[in-house]
């Protein structure tokens, strides 16, 4: 066989397998991924409540304070 021929039949086959895999570990049960009411309420009261920041007056500027 030319070198070409297999090199691209191999190629060929790891990204078939790398396809297999990625379908394989997308198709888990998704529910054990999700946070608990409990959890989110601690994640909140740690992190905030995830609202955002409050708007900028006009004029002013984001810049680091060094």
């Amino acid at each position: 066989m030319n070198r070409a021929i297999l090199f691209a039949l191999l190629l060929v086959i790891l990204s078939l397998a790398m396809a297999a895999i990625a379908l394989i570990v997308n198709s888990r049960d998704s529910s054990k991924l999700g946070l608990t009411d409990e959890q989110r309420s601690a994640g909140q009261m740690f992190f905030g409540s995830g609202s955002g920041s409050p708007p900028f007056k006009d004029g002013q500027e984001l810049r680091p304070r060094w």
